[in-house]
């Protein structure tokens, strides 16, 4: 089965790839289909996620599968939240998409580490809801949620991973996410958890494997 991905981004590309191996899915890019990125006007992961489906679906006439992800923070009041890949104002725009994406990370993390600045509670947690469709008008979507317990470091450490991986501090590992190589991430990150739970849903709903 063809599956498209609701999103451009390689690293959760990668990350699901190697999650979903042995399903006997083909999953690729809505940019390499020529689809534009939809609309995310929601306040949950699990709308936007529904949102980036249904528009990869239509677009593409066949099924796909979005991902919406993001850090929740305590003491922010769930920020960044679904708000998290644009959390703080990037004033200069790249021609380059990856350049671009690396200033808006550095950015984001400096903002969080200020917002944070003086604040005893550092708890936090990665969230990854997946929403897979058989097509756009699917009744029936299949709907999975990762959580992944964390606090945020005081300072960036490691250089693997994107986006927040520096400051996510995971106490069950004694690591932050950057400093975790790709197999120990993918088996226990937010991402992991929810395609596990999307793959017994595949396995059992959409007969898959």
């Amino acid at each position: 089965m063809r599956l498209v991905l609701a999103s451009n981004n390689p690293g959760k590309l990668a990350e699901l790839q190697a999650l979903f191996a042995g399903l006997g899915i083909e999953l690729v890019t809505q940019g390499s289909l020529g689809i534009s990125e939809a609309e995310e006007p929601h306040a949950s992961f699990v709308e936007n996620a529904l949102a980036k489906a249904r528009h990869a679906a239509a677009a593409a006439n066949g099924p796909a599968i979005a991902d919406d992800s993001g850090l929740v923070v305590d003491a922010l009041g769930g920020d960044p939240g679904v708000a998290s890949a644009h959390f703080a104002p990037l004033a200069d725009r790249f021609a380059d998409r990856e350049v671009e994406r690396r200033a808006q990370d550095a950015a984001n993390n400096a903002l969080l580490l200020e917002r944070l600045h003086g604040r005893s509670d550092r708890s936090a947690r990665f969230v990854s809801t997946l929403v897979a469709l058989r097509h756009a008008g699917d009744p029936e979507p299949l709907i999975a949620t990762g959580r992944w317990p964390a606090e945020i470091a005081a300072a960036p450490r490691g250089h693997a991973g994107f986006g927040y991986d520096p400051l996510v501090f995971i106490p069950a590992l004694g690591k932050t996410v950057a400093e975790l190589d790709a197999a120990a991430k993918n088996a226990a990150s937010h991402r992991a958890l929810a395609a596990r739970q999307m793959r017994l849903l595949m396995r059992e709903i959409w007969k898959l494997g």
